[in-house]
């Protein structure tokens, strides 16, 4: 098996771990410049402009023009002195969550409802075309929901627990509850299609981007498809940061490049060469090479945030309605040995579905079960056993899709295949390209195998996206009622420590039934320049939106130009 493991492999020595960056600097920020970025999604271009579309990426891409209700706190950042990386896909945890939009929100009993200021004076800029310069007001938060709620591709259940929302005034939006929701911050607050846009900008044309228009740091004034967005410094922005006990008036950077590179020697070079000032996800093999040839740039590693698996539906005549095939698919492939071989050491054995950074949540696999543990633990002698038990002595094809935007799946299938070859299982590889790896599964036309990375996204979530019924990101198509009344009983519990408790049974219950082959999570590394300032590697500011991070960035012009660049 190791003969086959090594030929998979990429090669390379072991690599020393990489450091995070160096902590907030007290040099005093400079104003201008531009930066050039190789986002954590570098491989994709936007998917959609219009929040209504429930495209996962929107967030990512609008993040700089497009204001929501809440963000992080990065003064609570690990650069900061605080204790919060802010790398998670879309968890502000309470202590960590500031007003954006909002100056203040509060909880009021009958009805159940949450009430937000919203801060006077924002204005949308004036947009030839599209609008003239007004005041943002409250009737925006309701018109971006009421929009968002009434989207036919909503996903299922996804705003049921609001009774209504209005505005008793211009400045205060009032959400009310039929019950209390675990995850109301998120949905409608800082989530993944959670930005604030006017009705100008829908009457115009909310897909098209040159329409696009916002009260953020940032306007959108280019942008290629699998090349770039180019984002250029609003004047009129309105919010400041405190540096050195001094407020400065944000954005600093006055330009602001996506840059959109599928092919990944392409975007490493990239790094390598100063051409991107900042790459947020570089897989483990790169990190040597790099280190050695760009000695000066910085560092950060992280666990990645998305489970990485091979999924199997549940919900159509396979042979994978059989627990005991899939338990069995588990068993004949060695994680432990991918683990130290292919990943070279940089990936964790367990961390999915739920992520060791969501501390308390998390339940380390030495603490889990029997039946779980062994899922874990290469026996192709027993996955044979139960293989024969369910039918399948002679073993059988599938066809699994995989999306060709991911390198590491694209290197990571074949090892997969050779293990399950051992036990008599044999894989049909078809790799997609992602607009029609992703149209497979929402559209449910997916292949009986399905190898993918799905996020965490945060601890309630990351349950009940992947295993409740009908949800867009169930793979599998797992369905159980009572799994789904365990579900809803955990987003009407208002104390967290009982919902701690809920879900780490929950956990427990979908990793037994092995719905994916569950494979171990990859250590991820970002790397960036010295002349990027006020950065630490921070990813994400709410729903995967770096926009608040990069506006708090500057550049050191001078150094840059001194290191020739």
């Amino acid at each position: 098996m190791k003969t086959i493991l090594k030929s998979a492999l990429l090669g390379g020595a072991a690599m020393a771990f990489a450091t995070g960056g160096a902590l907030a600097n007290d040099e005093k920020p400079k104003y201008g410049g531009s930066v050039e970025i190789g986002t954590v999604y570098v491989t994709l271009s936007a998917l959609s402009w219009d929040a209504q579309d429930f495209n996962w990426k929107h967030n990512h891409d609008t993040g700089l023009v497009y204001e929501q209700l809440f963000s992080a706190d990065l003064g609570k950042s690990v650069k900061a002195g605080g204790k919060h990386p802010f790398v998670a896909d879309a968890w502000l945890p309470s202590d960590a969550m500031r007003g954006e939009l909002a100056e203040s929100w509060e909880w009021k009993e009958n009805p159940l409802r949450v009430e937000i200021k919203l801060r006077k004076g924002i204005m949308w800029p004036d947009k030839p075309g599209v609008m003239k310069s007004r005041e943002f007001v409250a009737d925006d938060v309701l018109f971006a929901y009421s929009r968002l709620d009434a989207s036919p591709r909503k996903i299922k259940g996804y705003f049921d627990h609001i009774a209504k929302a209005h505005a008793p005034d211009a400045h205060t939006v009032v959400f009310e509850f039929k019950d209390y929701f675990a995850e109301w911050d998120y949905r409608f607050g800082y989530g993944y299609f959670s930005g604030i846009y006017p009705r100008e900008v829908v009457e115009a044309g909310a897909g098209n981007w040159k329409n696009m228009n916002g009260t953020g740091p940032y306007m959108l004034t280019d942008f290629v498809s699998g090349n770039s967005n180019v984002y250029t410094r609003n004047p009129g922005y309105w919010d400041k940061d405190k540096i050195g006990g001094q407020d400065y008036k944000l954005p600093f950077i006055d330009k602001i490049t996506y840059r959109t590179i599928k092919d990944e020697a392409t975007f490493v070079t990239a790094l390598r060469t100063g051409k991107l000032d900042i790459l947020e996800a570089i897989r483990w093999q790169n990190v040597d090479s790099l280190k050695k040839s760009a000695p000066q740039l910085k560092w950060n590693r992280w666990l990645n945030m998305s489970g990485t698996f091979l999924a199997f539906r549940v919900d159509v005549d396979s042979p994978f309605k059989d627990v005991r095939v899939r338990r069995a698919l588990n068993m004949a492939v060695n994680k432990e040995e991918i683990v130290k071989a292919y990943y070279n050491g940089n990936a964790e054995l367990f961390a999915y579905p739920m992520h060791p950074d969501y501390i308390g949540y998390f339940q380390p696999l030495a603490e889990m079960p029997a039946s779980v543990q062994e899922l874990f633990k290469f026996d192709p002698a027993k996955a044979k056993k139960l293989l024969a038990e369910a039918g399948h002595a002679k073993g059988f094809t599938f066809k699994v899709q995989v999306c060709s935007c991911s390198p590491d799946h694209m290197d990571l299938l074949p090892l997969v295949a050779a293990y399950l070859e051992q036990v008599g299982v044999k894989m049909e590889i078809q790799p997609m390209e992602y607009g029609a790896f992703l149209s497979a599964m929402t559209s449910r036309t997916l292949s009986v195998g399905y190898m993918m990375n799905n996020g965490h996204t945060n601890p309630t979530t990351t349950i009940r996206k992947s295993f409740t019924t009908g949800q867009q990101w169930n793979p599998s198509g797992y369905s159980d009622p009572k799994y789904d009344a365990k579900m809803d009983e955990v987003y009407r519990t208002r104390d967290e420590a009982t919902r701690i408790k809920m879900l780490r049974e929950m956990t427990v219950e979908i990793l037994d039934l092995a719905p994916y082959i569950w494979l171990p999570t990859p250590y991820v590394y970002t790397a960036w320049w010295p002349w990027v300032k006020n950065y630490a590697g921070e990813l994400r500011a709410g729903a995967v939106r770096p926009g608040p991070i990069y506006s708090r960035m500057w550049i050191d012009q001078d150094l840059k130009k001194k290191m020739g660049h």
